[in-house]
Order: structure tokens, then C-alpha cells, then sequence
């Protein structure tokens, strides 16, 4: 991974809203920190991992990931192909409320605005808000409560008109 990879990961990182995001390769380990929500600036940590330990680390992560992905959009795309789809930007668990004495966040037939916090996605101990890219209506949440979700995975089913 050059310089400029990780730079536009640090960027993607940024525009995510995720607060932390760690990232193992082969030979590699990076973490990202932002300050999305306070004037901390964004911190990046590269460190090399012995070789002897990356096919562990490296062979489960893609291995999981893979096979999820592309079965989850497939049904969606069919019917629903007229609404947005807001997936997940990071790998966590997948909550509707802030809190288990609270209401959720939004439910189905709720219009909702950029900006509006959809879900919490918990990873590593922190909790993300995942904050709407677009205004709409939710038409459908595609993940259960307190569930585990991939990156990339979608979440709400938006309609824009």
C-alpha cells in the first residue's frame, strides 16, 4: 500500500463520520483516528507486522467479508432500484437506538434530512453515529437490531422523492 492509498483511506475515513477504523493487510496494520466530533486533528498509525503473523490475521477477514457482500445487495437491486441504499462504513454492530431505554433513530416511513443520525454502529469499544447522506424517506431497514455488519453493507433503503 503506497502513500497515496492511505491517503485517500485517511480522506474516505473522514467523510465516513466513523471516529476510528483499523485496517490489517499482509505486511501491514494502519490505524485511523478522527476528531469528527471535537477539533482533534485526524492521527494515522502504520505499523509493520511480522510476516509470520499476517496469513492469520490477513486469510479470515477476506475470507468473511467476500461471501456476505454480494448476497445481501442482490435481492434490494431487483425490485428497489429507484431508492438509495445507505450502507454501512465500517465493519461493527448495528444498533437502532442510542441507548436500550431510548426510542430508535428513525423508523419506516420517516422522512428524514442530511445530517440525521440513522444508527449507531459499535466498533472497538465505539459507538459511530451514521449520519444520513441524503434526504428522503426510509422505505426499508435492511439489518436487524444489535446486529454484526460489514463494511459496505447495506443498511436503509431510501426514497429520495
Amino acid at each position: 500500500m503506497d502513500i497515496k492509498e492511505i491517503q485517500s483511506l485517511i480522506k474516505f475515513v473522514a467523510k465516513s463520520g466513523a471516529s476510528e477504523v483499523k485496517l490489517e493487510m499482509e505486511d501491514i496494520k494502519i490505524t485511523i483516528r478522527t476528531g469528527s466530533h471535537t477539533s482533534t486533528p485526524e492521527t494515522t498509525i502504520v505499523q509493520q507486522i511480522p510476516m509470520a503473523q499476517a496469513p492469520m490475521a490477513a486469510a479470515p477477514a477476506p475470507a468473511a467479508s467476500e461471501p456476505a457482500a454480494p448476497a445481501t445487495p442482490a435481492a434490494p437491486a431487483e425490485d428497489d432500484s429507484k431508492y438509495i441504499t445507505i450502507k454501512s462504513p465500517i465493519i461493527g454492530t448495528f444498533y437502532r437506538k442510542p441507548s436500550p431505554d431510548k426510542p430508535v433513530f428513525v423508523e419506516v416511513g420517516q422522512d428524514i434530512n442530511k445530517g440525521d443520525v440513522l444508527c449507531v454502529i459499535e466498533a472497538m469499544k465505539l459507538f459511530n453515529d451514521i449520519e444520513s447522506e441524503v434526504s428522503g424517506k426510509i422505505v426499508k431497514i435492511l439489518v436487524d437490531d444489535s446486529s454484526p455488519v460489514e463494511f459496505d453493507q447495506p443498511l436503509f433503503l431510501v426514497d429520495p422523492s
